[in-house]
């Protein structure tokens, strides 16, 4: 059994890393090959050169990302038959005869690691790829702090919810699994409810919106939709890039709509308005709890199915341990989980680009759809999205429709 696993798990491994390859391979040359003239629905808006530099940066992104997919499946062998896991259990278990403690150890010592591969490509994302063309605004100081605050929070908040999930692991017998399921249910819920107060202002600066115009507008918006939040606020996201966007975030009243300061420069005032009522779409189509409710029911199947490996040698021996634990069985199986689950990405895709056209029409029954489609050819331009991706790799990977079939969907809502 144990030679059937790790054999099964090679192959899954090689598999999905093959396709990652295959499919970034065509989406850089399809894009490539229609580098040199703009596609006849975007001519008026969009010039040659801005064309180019959307296809340049999205290749220049795609090649980093089959470069990413290597070093990270090379990761997952050296953690795993390389012995790396083994090598940090054996630290681990050595600093403290504790279960609970070691097991802790064990996994900051694996986040450890990984951190310190994730590192270097976080760095060239930033200051070689999104400076290149002209994107990033982040200075080598904030990029710093932002990582200083990341591991802080990652400490205060992640190191208790771990120990409390190796706790009842141990102490809870046949059905942890479940109660696991229940603790991080609530604490996914919670940090919903408590990002935008409490943890998204540590990295960036809120403001409310001070053009009166723009929120007379929002507000007769949000009243004709039904829709209460808690403020409009816009954010300070220049200091990092100069990428426009809006999100909602928070739960019931406690909603806020917010605006990248870029984005308010990018768009016109009936564009703007546009823009959030696609986003209120999402809400009024409960595209976000059924988002939701599709991840708990994940989460709970996977657990269950942890629950069922968890004293099985074979499944430790397998991937390359000799040393049984709550930790390790963890590490192992979010490790090995996405080797056998990549091939169902275009399923969620598929249900996103789907809940993007449905909020697309809730937008434009309610604000000027001809206003959704110039507010998207300028992100497109302003963000350099490109316009010609490979169909099989945004079938595979896009959570929105290509530019495109967007436009086109809309239009006929007109």
């Amino acid at each position: 059994m144990t030679e059937a696993f790790s054999s099964l798990f090679l192959a899954a491994l090689a598999a999905t890393l093959a396709l990652k390859l295959w499919l970034g391979w065509r989406h850089a040359r399809h894009i490539a090959r229609h580098r040199a003239e703009v596609p006849a629905a975007f001519r008026d808006a969009i010039t040659v050169q801005q064309h180019q530099l959307a296809a340049d940066y999205c290749i220049a992104k795609t090649r980093f990302g089959l470069f990413s997919a290597l070093l990270d499946s090379l990761v997952i062998l050296a953690l795993t038959f390389g012995g790396a896991l083994q090598w940090l259990a054996g630290i681990a278990a050595g600093a403290s005869a504790s279960p609970l403690l070691s097991g802790l150890l064990l996994i900051v010592g694996v986040a450890a690691l990984t951190g310190c591969v994730s590192f270097p490509l976080s760095l060239y994302s930033t200051f070689g790829i999104e400076a290149r063309f002209g994107f990033n605004k982040t200075t080598p100081r904030l990029f710093i702090i932002d990582q200083i605050k990341g591991l802080l929070l990652g400490a205060v908040i992640g190191l208790p919810l771990v120990a409390l999930v190796l706790w009842l692991m141990d102490i809870s017998g046949p059905l942890w699994w479940l109660w696991v399921w229940l603790v991080w249910t609530g604490f996914q819920l919670l940090m919903v409810a408590l990002y935008p107060t409490l943890i998204a202002p540590l990295f960036n600066k809120f403001v409310a919106l001070e053009d009166l115009d723009l929120k007379a507008r929002i507000e007769a918006l949000l009243q004709r939709a039904g829709f209460k939040s808690q403020g409009v606020f816009v954010m300070d996201g220049s200091r990092r890039s100069s990428h426009g966007n809006a999100y909602f975030t928070g739960f019931g009243a406690g909603k806020r709509i917010v605006f990248f300061d870029t984005l308010l420069g990018q768009l016109d005032h009936a564009e703007i308005e546009a823009v959030l009522a696609h986003e209120l779409g999402h809400f009024k189509r409960r595209h976000i709890a059924k988002r939701i409710a599709l991840a708990f029911a994940l989460s709970l199947g996977f657990l269950f199915l942890l629950g069922q490996l968890l004293d099985a040698p074979w499944f430790y021996a397998g991937l390359g341990v000799d040393t049984p634990s709550t930790a390790m069985a963890l590490i192992l199986f979010f490790t090995a989980v996405p080797a056998f689950t990549f091939p169902f990405t275009p399923l969620s895709s598929s249900l996103s680009r789907r809940h993007e056209y449905e909020a697309d029409e809730f937008a434009a029954s309610e604000t000027d759809a001809g206003k959704l489609v110039s507010a998207l050819v300028k992100l497109y331009r302003d963000n350099a999205s490109t316009l010609t991706p490979d169909p099989l790799h945004s079938a595979f990977y896009d959570s929105h429709p290509p530019a495109a079939l967007r436009i086109n969907h809309l239009q006929g809502n007109r």
